[in-house]
C-alpha cells in the first residue's frame, strides 16, 4: 500500500509545481487568497497531524511550501514595470531618483 501513498504524494505535488514555478517566474499569484491561507494553514495542520507517517509528512510539507510560495506573492507582487516607456540606454541620462 506504500506504493499507492507515493504516487498520490507524487501526483499532488506535481499539481503545485507548475503553479509555483509559474508564480516564481513572475512574481504574482493568481490564485483566491482565501484558497491560499486555508490550504496553506490545512497543510501544516495535517502536517502536524502525519508525524510518524513519512509519506503524509513529506506530501503536507511540500504542499504547504508550494502554497507559501503562491501566499507570498499574492500578498507581495511584483509591480509591473512594463507600462513604463523605454528608453534606448544610449540617450539614458543619469537616474537620480
Amino acid at each position: 500500500m506504500k506504493i499507492v501513498g507515493l504516487i498520490g504524494l507524487l501526483a499532488i505535488v506535481a499539481c503545485w509545481i507548475p503553479q509555483t514555478l509559474e508564480v516564481v517566474r513572475t512574481k504574482r499569484s493568481s490564485m483566491s487568497l482565501s484558497f491560499l491561507l486555508l490550504y496553506f494553514v490545512g497543510s501544516i495542520a495535517l502536517t502536524i497531524y502525519a508525524l510518524g507517517d513519512p509519506i503524509f509528512v513529506t506530501l503536507n510539507l511540500l504542499t504547504t511550501i508550494g502554497s507559501a510560495v503562491n501566499l507570498y506573492f499574492k500578498a507581495f507582487p511584483r509591480k509591473d514595470l512594463s507600462s513604463k516607456r523605454q528608453v534606448p540606454s544610449s540617450k539614458q541620462g543619469p537616474d537620480f531618483n
